[in-house]
């Protein structure tokens, strides 16, 4: 088996079924199981999967595992040279696998591997950051990156996608398209369990290159994102998660009192972008459904972390290294 592609899906029927027929029409001459772990869907999810794609293994885990480990679940029964990590919102394009195993095929090195990803219209989508650093996040929180005069002190956190097509190794590929080695795999084990959704792309990355293994961007092979397949749902939650992870990540990383300082620069980020998007929502300026969105989610975070996550004495945000999967040998 050449390829094996895990899709995990959570209410976003409409886009796995126009992922899983790109994956069909693209497959060209490679060998594929595909294996989609559905976490609860009360969209008919599952019933498509089973009416439109019978070749497809369908996994109903009974509850929503988040991404990470229904991701492990899917992994769990690959049996592939590869494992490519699909997000539903995610429609490849021509040649796209095909590229990305020959390139994985002829550097070994390479552990884990993305393409360039496209928006809808077809223009450059960012899929690539830096490594997380308390330097970066304070200079967000407090728009010193934005400062004329500070701003080259504080890069952006995240990497500019650009027309070129130069291969090179990153920090970070965001999780929503990765193709990874079996062997790199043995080494490297699943995704930590610990992040129910957002930051174990991060952590994943992080752990790839501690084992001197190459994480690469490939835009020689290009996929479409659409975004927020599952999240759009309830972004108010996602957002808060989205945070929760962020901490565990140093937490874990690189422990306690980092935590506690990447919190303060949430609670002051949160607190100042709660003032602003309710100024803006107050003059009525831009899109108002946007800066009720942007508020609400700010407000919820500033309330969050003042009811008590700004201390790492809870469970889930221990910190502990939890790789449940380990590929077999």
């Amino acid at each position: 088996m050449d390829v094996s592609i895990v899709v995990v899906s959570w209410n976003a029927r409409e886009y796995l079924v126009n992922c899983l027929h790109s994956i069909a029409e693209t497959r060209g001459r490679l060998s594929l199981e595909v294996i989609v772990v559905d976490n609860a869907s009360s969209d008919g999810s599952p019933e498509a999967v089973g009416a439109q794609f019978p070749w497809a293994q369908l996994v109903q885990t009974g509850s929503n595992l988040g991404f990470a480990r229904g991701n492990n679940v899917g992994m769990m029964r690959s049996t592939g040279r590869y494992v490519c990590l699909i997000n539903s919102d995610v429609v490849l394009l021509d040649g796209c696998l095909q590229g990305l195993v020959e390139f994985m095929d002829a550097h070994p090195r390479v552990g884990l591997a993305g393409p360039r990803i496209l928006n809808a219209d077809r223009t450059l989508q960012i899929s690539m950051r830096r490594s997380p650093s308390l330097w970066a996040n304070w200079g967000h929180a407090l728009f010193l990156n934005r400062a004329p005069l500070l701003s080259a002190l504080f890069p952006p956190i995240e990497i500019a996608p650009s027309s070129d097509v130069n291969i090179r190794e990153v920090p970070v590929l965001y999780g929503m398209f990765w193709m990874a080695s079996r062997e790199a795999l043995r080494h490297i084990g699943g995704l930590d369990e610990d992040y129910f959704m957002y930051g174990e792309d991060v952590d994943w990355c992080r752990r790839f290159h501690a084992a001197n293994w190459q994480v690469m961007y490939y835009p020689l092979s290009e996929a479409i994102h659409f975004g927020g397949g599952s999240s759009k749902i309830a972004p108010v939650k996602y957002f808060i998660e989205n945070r929760r992870s962020r901490l565990l990540y140093f937490q874990k990383n690189h422990g306690r009192w980092a935590r506690a300082l990447d919190a303060g620069a949430l609670l002051v980020d949160s607190a100042l972008r709660s003032v602003g998007w309710s100024m803006a929502c107050w003059l009525g300026r831009g899109d108002a459904q946007h800066n009720v969105l942007m508020r609400d989610r700010n407000v919820a975070c500033f309330r969050w972390l003042m009811a008590g996550s700004m201390s790492a004495n809870t469970k889930e945000q221990k910190g502990a290294v939890s790789s449940k999967w380990q590929s077999p040998s």
